[in-house]
Parts: C-alpha cells; structure tokens; sequence
C-alpha cells in the first residue's frame, strides 16, 4: 500500500517526535481519516522523507509523529527547468502549474504578457501565490518529490531577463523544433509559454534579443495549461531523466 505523503515547514531530524499542526494536520485527521498508529511519510522540501508513525493526537488541528530513518529517493531530475508561465485563469493555471511539478521543474515564474486576461495587484497577487504554492505543495505530496519548486512573484515579459543556459519560448511557427535539441547536453533549460491568444510580435523580440530561441511542439496549437507540460515532458525525455530511466 502507498503510503500518504504529507509535507511541513518545520526542519526534521531522523529518530525524533515532530508536531503537525495547521494544514498538514486538518489533512491527516478530517480528510485521510488518520489515527494513532497510522503511517505516513512526512518531508519538509530539504531533499530528503521519513517514514513516520501518528503516536498521539491532539484535537481535531494537532498530532504527533515519531520519524525513522532519513530517506533520500532519487525523485528529483537532474534537469533544472524554470517554467515561465503566462498567467491563466483559475484552474488552467494550477493544472499548469501542477503537471510541470509532477513532470520535475525546479522554478515556477508567473508571467504578465500583452495578451494575458488575468490581472492582479495588492493583495491579490499575495493571495494567488499562497495559493499556487499550495498547489506545488499538493504536487510534490503526490508525486513523491522531496524538494519543493518555488513559486516566483509575478513580472511582466518585458522585465524577463538573460538566463543561463537553454532559453526556449513555445510558438508554432518556430523553425526549431524537439529534434534539433537532442543533439547535445543540457543541465539548465528556461521554458517559457505565452497566453492563450499568443505572444505579441514585440514580445518575441525581446526574448530574442535576450537569448531566447523559439521551439515548436508540432504542427497543432496547444492550450497554454497544455503547452507547458508537454514541453516538460518532451525536455525529459530528450536530456532529462526520462532518457536516463530507458537507458540511453
């Protein structure tokens, strides 16, 4: 059976006590039903999990657990990718975000373009990444990693800056296209995707200008919540841990 997986803030030491409270906490007692005796695995981002045993409850927001020996599972690519997403509405941009978590990115930047619908300022812009790090958060609980991407304040494209390494934007009419990048290595890739109605002329030339290169997927259009992902899956199978996991 899988166990649950269930993170925390607080710093763990393997062969100790640690007391979940808050989120983590309601989670355990009011959704998984959990009870004394139960056992989890509980991680706090640090590239590391133990497997841990519920030994008291207190209340109905509070438990304690006793943690075993540290685990190190190799669920993390070697393959730094930085998704710069064009920012969506509701549930098409924590789908974005969710599936580029599961398929390994390292960073999440929110991205203001000409052509996004969505605009945020003052304390929304704080209540949407509370909420798009909860839903990284959720995704690393579920699909085993044990490092947790940072979710970036939003900027605007023409404040996106140079990057080390592979810079690529997606666009439809790119001459590059997924072949050509499996020529050669590549340890750091910045993916970024525009909105749904595109990016603008003036927007491509910038990212020109600072080192982006276009790339094509194929010879449809993609939604921007699907655009991401399956850029992500195809830079993992051609330099990520995909091709290592089939042998090549």
């Amino acid at each position: 059976m899988r166990l649950n997986r269930i993170h925390t803030e607080k710093a763990l030491r393997p062969e100790s006590e640690v007391c979940l409270d808050g989120g983590a906490a309601r989670h355990l007692l009011k959704v998984l039903r959990k009870r004394v005796d139960d056992e989890l695995i509980v991680f706090c981002g640090d590239g590391q999990q133990y497997p841990a045993r519920i030994t008291a409850i207190h209340g109905r927001e509070s438990l304690t657990v006793m943690l075993g020996a540290a685990e190190a599972p190799a669920t993390e690519s070697p393959l730094s990718i930085e998704l710069i997403q064009a920012i969506g509405r509701g549930e098409r941009m924590d789908y974005a975000i969710q599936k580029a978590v599961e398929l390994g990115v390292s960073a999440v930047q929110p991205l203001f373009t000409a052509r996004t619908e969505v605009r945020l300022s003052g304390e929304r812009v704080d209540k949407r990444l509370a909420h798009w790090q909860q839903v990284v958060i959720a995704a690393c609980e579920q699909s085993g990693r044990v490092r947790v991407p940072e979710v970036k304040p939003p900027e605007a494209l023409a404040d996106v800056k140079a990057r080390d390494g592979l810079c690529l934007y997606l666009h439809p009419g790119a001459e590059l296209s997924p072949t050509n990048l499996a020529t050669g290595p590549a340890d750091r890739i910045t993916l970024l995707i525009g909105p749904e109605g595109g990016l603008a002329d003036e927007e491509i030339g910038h990212l020109e200008r600072i080192g982006f290169r276009g790339l094509r997927l194929g010879p449809r259009v993609l939604r921007t919540e699907t655009a991401g992902p399956a850029a992500i899956a195809m830079l993992q199978s051609l330099l990520g841990d995909w091709r290592t996991a089939r042998g090549a």
